[in-house]
């Protein structure tokens, strides 16, 4: 009982960190990245689409990223998309593909972006603290339930509060890394 608590804890907590990953890969450092624009949404016969299953989206240079539609008509839905983000990127587009050049970040806009991930990591590990209260919740039940004892309720803890630490040291790892990529000129 409490090993599947842990385990449902920990399955839950591994996928904080994975929308964490996904999420502070789409913040923009000065080397052009597919992830920076992959996820964006574009109306797509009526449907929003996520641009990865629209277009293939390669990087012929350090800073710079291409787009090429795998359908033609969706061109000026994906123009439209990238101008509307927050991005702040203007596509140029030659009616085939569509480039797109990431102009350096400036100082102050590299401290907008850590202030934005360290809003992203604070997101993530209160994810991870209410996934850890929400079992701790469980184990108490149990053990007012008489199905667990006392002693294995003390161990259940301990075990749920290394997992917690883990995956926060996980996110604050996550974190120092992708800072030292934005900070970097």
């Amino acid at each position: 009982m409490i090993k599947d608590i842990l385990i449902d804890a920990e399955n839950r907590m591994r996928g904080a960190v994975s929308v964490l990953h996904d999420d502070i890969a789409a913040i923009r450092t000065g080397r052009a990245s597919p992830a920076i624009v992959e996820k964006l949404q574009i109306e797509y016969y009526g449907t929003p689409t996520p641009l990865q299953q629209l277009a293939s989206i390669s990087t012929p240079e350090p800073r710079s990223l291409m787009i090429k539609p795998f359908d033609a008509s969706s061109l000026k839905a994906i123009e439209k998309a990238i101008q509307t983000s927050d991005l702040g990127l203007n596509p140029n587009s030659d009616g085939k593909v569509i480039h797109l050049n990431l102009p350096p970040l400036t100082e102050e806009r590299r401290r907008d972006l850590v202030k934005q991930m360290h809003h992203r990591l604070e997101e993530s590990r209160i994810a991870v603290r209410n996934i850890r209260r929400d079992a701790h919740n469980d184990l108490r039940e149990f053990e007012k339930e008489k199905l667990i004892t006392e002693d294995e309720l003390k161990r259940g803890e301990d075990d749920l509060q290394k997992l917690t630490d883990k995956y926060v040291e996980e996110i604050a790892e996550q974190g120092k890394k992708k800072e030292s990529e934005i900070m970097e000129v």
